[in-house]
């Protein structure tokens, strides 16, 4: 006989997945997100949604990416919403632009999205950056 002694509060799953910086592994990257979300169930203009938003994200990561380094990305998906977080170590502290079209877009895309860069870092040679953003199921676009 068995017994449950803990079960978690939500069903929550996360996938994740390292490539090598490369604007190569961008169809890898997109068709991933793009399964994972209708595995998710979400709607297709969300699945949609978070592949762009991947694709524009992952782009500009890779393009300011140290050489020879990876892009980690990682999907975290309730009932709820889609969690996607992409690191990697860039060459620029400024290799994102917050203030230009695409980050507009981005904004628009997803129900939140944050940039963080570390201090320079010797040891791997860049500026360590992670952006995050979320898509919440059955939010109308107001964009």
């Amino acid at each position: 006989m068995s017994d449950w002694i803990s079960q978690p509060d939500t069903d929550t799953a996360t996938i994740g997945i390292r490539v090598p910086a490369d604007l190569g592994q961008l169809t890898m990257l997109r068709a991933l997100a793009e399964t994972v979300a209708l595995i998710a169930d979400f709607a297709l203009d969300e699945v949609t949604d978070i592949r762009v938003a991947l694709d524009e994200v992952a782009t500009a990561l890779i393009v300011a990416a140290v050489p020879d380094t990876a892009i980690d990305c990682d999907f975290d998906f309730d009932h709820e919403r889609m969690r996607v977080r992409v690191s990697a170590v860039a060459s620029d502290a400024d290799a994102l632009d917050e203030t230009g079209f695409a980050w507009h877009v981005l904004e628009t895309l997803t129900e939140t999205i944050v940039a963080q860069r570390s201090p320079f870092d010797v040891t791997i040679g860049g500026y360590p950056t992670l952006v995050e953003f979320s898509r919440v199921r059955g939010e109308a676009d107001v964009g």
